[in-house]
């Protein structure tokens, strides 16, 4: 796919004229009756507007009905959201890899720079880091993708936002079991049991429970997976509403590393060191609960509330050289840490205190606590190092971080069509780390970062069905506790507290338009960033990080969604990305110098999606859909880079409900032309292994069965 050379400008003013010159109809399913089209409510803005009249880049994905995958990754759902590049690095033991207009590409693991929240319950720490392994996709009802300015309304590490809402339990009670299986022997079981409630003080309910194992696609990258979600939810007779979600993952997954451009081409399945001399591997066992309230005062007033609390545990064994380790600053190769995280959210909406006004004032709190240590990956038996096993204390702190975050909204129709959504949020991170492994000198210490970021959006509702809008923010994003983990020096121990945070300037233009052509928008962004947090260089375990003085990332986004004939839709997106470094980074010990005008790594420029899908209320469906991503590159210097691909996946399935009776059963493949490319890279690894293949064509079939009971 070539370069966007045409100006970015331009080309959103002539998709303005066309679409304004565009008659607006209602979407017709006969000849005599049009069907009005349908009012969604989006919640990630907190503004209490409909889809069409939010002035932001947000997406609401819902989940089929009928299952149409396995449900084992968010990579099945959201591949057609043009702000999201979500690579599954076919590694259980590192998470996917998320990144959102840019932000969070760095991540050699986890997800960074991006806010997750699941039922209004954060699934990032203060600090920013966060997983998406606890996002239970068999009880999910929809996603809501938030991207672009508006996203600053969460604070800190907010390059976007992603809010997954799962469902409540309605009508009878009812029980589901799922099984699904594919190829390298995946094996995926589920049970859901729901049920309504017509009475206040008993709760609706739905509880999902499943089990995933899996060999792997690489030698050495087989894992297992226990997932469990509750919610109950009670509708009070004052119009009341509690949630309360308690949620429980368990993983066990071994991990075959990157590999070099060689090893890649050799065979993308091995394992990084063939003799798995470290048996890498991690184990992570997280447990969490929370609760949110909401209450109308009265048709002016309303209070919302949120508390949660979790535990998270995990232990990683890493493929570090004793001879490495011998470093008396050195942490060693296993990685143990228990970490308790907890708080709250309590939030005041006031409406028409002045008139065509909406108010509201909040404040956030967050804590998390972490006893972190670390072990050499051998022990000396006769003699003889025994690797992959957790031998000599090496490392042993207590770590802590929390933030008060006071924030504003406000919204103002001022004139019939048009509105004013401004917001201001004090965003504030603070760090303490405690050191008990004294025996490399003290390391403790302790920062704080802080920043005011005000928004603002201007909107005007030319029609019901066309919404241009623009709007500005300033976004904030501070290190991770395991971003300053390390020196840059390796001769250094210690917390690398003299990382900076990055600070962002974000515009955006965009438009939304519903019409007989189908569904429209269209936005063109620029980010202008200060001390954006990079890579300084991966090796031997250790990831350090330094600050680039101004990185610049601009580009455009466009989707299409139509129902064309019955129940035959069809979806389309489109991503341009632009993402360099602004300035020139100066080299920093062995790390080379970045010359301005590098590409920031890990960031593809183009990609594109168009699906088709065939989805009646019952009976046979299917579905096909192709993705296009641009190549990406490996590290700062633009040494190497992931070629580009194009994958296309076909499904089919046939759903059936019979009185008290649902049977479902699907069968999919996926990369249905044994494409052989990256899926992801480690950014910037000082071994070279930048590569973590994708699987080649693989395919998995499911059935589900559930009953109603009177």
């Amino acid at each position: 796919m070539p370069s966007m050379k045409i100006n970015l400008l331009y080309g959103y003013i002539a998709m303005f004229m066309a679409l304004g010159n565009t008659s607006v109809w209602a979407i017709e399913v006969d000849h005599d009756q049009p069907a009005q089209l349908p009012t969604i409510k989006v919640e990630a803005t907190r503004t209490d507007t409909s889809y069409m009249e939010t002035p932001a880049s947000i997406f609401r994905v819902d989940m089929p009905e009928s299952s149409q995958s396995a449900q084992v990754n968010l990579t099945e759902i959201v591949k057609g959201v043009p702000s999201i590049q979500l690579r599954n690095r076919e590694n259980y033991a590192q998470d996917l890899q998320l990144s959102m207009r840019g932000f969070g590409a760095r991540s050699t693991f986890g997800v960074r720079g991006i806010r997750l929240y699941v039922d209004g319950i954060p699934a990032t720490m203060p600090d920013g880091q966060g997983q998406t392994s606890n996002v239970d996709l068999s009880s999910l009802s929809h996603l809501e993708v938030l991207t672009g300015p508006f996203s600053s309304l969460y604070g800190n590490s907010s390059g976007g936002a992603i809010l997954a809402t799962t469902r409540e339990g309605t009508g009878k009670d009812s029980i589901e079991m799922s099984y699904a299986g594919g190829s390298h022997n995946k094996n995926r079981a589920g049970l859901i049991l729901q049920g309504g409630s017509d009475h206040q003080y008993k709760p609706s309910y739905i509880i999902s429970s499943s089990y995933f194992d899996t060999d792997g696609f690489r030698n050495h990258s087989g894992a297992n997976k226990v997932l469990n979600n509750a919610k109950l939810t009670w509708n009070l007779d004052d119009g009341s509403k509690i949630n309360w979600i308690t949620n429980y993952v368990k993983i066990n997954a071994d991990d075959p590393q990157g590999l070099n451009r060689q090893q890649w081409q050799n065979n993308p399945r091995q394992v990084n060191d063939t003799n798995n001399t470290y048996n890498v591997r991690k184990d992570i066992d997280q447990t969490q609960t929370g609760i949110t309230w909401s209450k109308p005062l009265n048709d002016q007033h309303e209070l919302y509330g949120m508390a949660y609390f979790g535990n998270r545990q995990v232990t990683q064994y890493q493929s570090i050289p004793r001879s490495a380790q011998l470093n008396p600053n050195h942490a060693g190769g296993v990685i143990d840490f228990e970490r308790n995280y907890y708080g709250a959210d309590f939030r005041w909406t006031g409406k028409e205190l002045l008139p065509n006004t909406r108010f509201s004032i909040g404040v956030a709190v967050d804590k998390m606590d972490e006893d972190r240590q670390g072990f050499e990956n051998f022990n000396i038996v006769a003699g003889e190092p025994s690797y992959g096993v957790k031998g000599t204390l090496r490392r042993d702190e207590d770590n802590s971080l929390w933030n008060i975050d006071p924030y504003l909204q406000a919204s103002w129709q001022f004139l019939p069509t048009w509105r004013l959504d401004t917001g201001v949020r004090y965003s504030n991170v603070h760090y303490k780390s405690k050191d008990h492994y004294l025996s490399n000198g003290n390391d403790s210490d302790k920062t704080e970062y802080d920043k005011i970021l005000p928004s603002a959006a201007l909107s005007w509702q030319i029609l019901p069905e066309l919404l241009p809008y623009v709007s500005y923010a300033k976004g904030f994003e501070t290190p991770t506790f395991t971003e300053m983990a390390y020196q840059a020096d390796s001769n250094k121990s210690g917390f690398n507290f003299d990382l900076k945070p990055s600070t962002s300037d974000n515009y955006e233009l965009g438009l939304k338009s519903q019409n007989q052509l189908g569904d429209f928008t269209v936005a063109v962004f620029q980010s202008k960033t200060q001390n954006d947090i990079v890579s300084a260089g991966s090796s031997n375990g250790r990831s350090t990080f330094r600050n680039a003085d101004r990185t610049l990332r601009k580009g455009a986004e466009f989707t299409w969604n139509k129902q064309v004939w019955k129940d035959l839709t069809v979806n389309a997106s489109y991503a341009y990305l632009d993402a360099t470094f602004d300035s020139n980074v100066p080299a920093l010990g062995k790390i080379a110098e970045i010359p301005k005008g590098n590409a920031i790594p890990g960031i593809a420029k183009n990609q594109a999606f168009i699906g088709l899908a065939w989805k009646p209320d019952q009976g046979f469906y299917a579905g096909l859909d192709t993705q296009y991503m641009d190549k990406i590159y490996v590290d700062d210097s633009n040494s190497d880079a992931a070629a580009s691909y194009t994958i296309a996946s076909i499904y089919t399935g046939y759903a059936w409900k019979y009185a008290d009776w649902g049977f479902n059963s699907f069968a999919r493949v996926d990369n249905l032309f044994d494409k052989n490319y990256a899926g992801s890279v480690i950014v910037n690894d000082g071994n070279s292994r930048f590569f973590e293949p994708a699987d080649g064509r693989n395919w998995s079939a499911g059935i589900s069965v559930s009953k109603h009971f009177k």
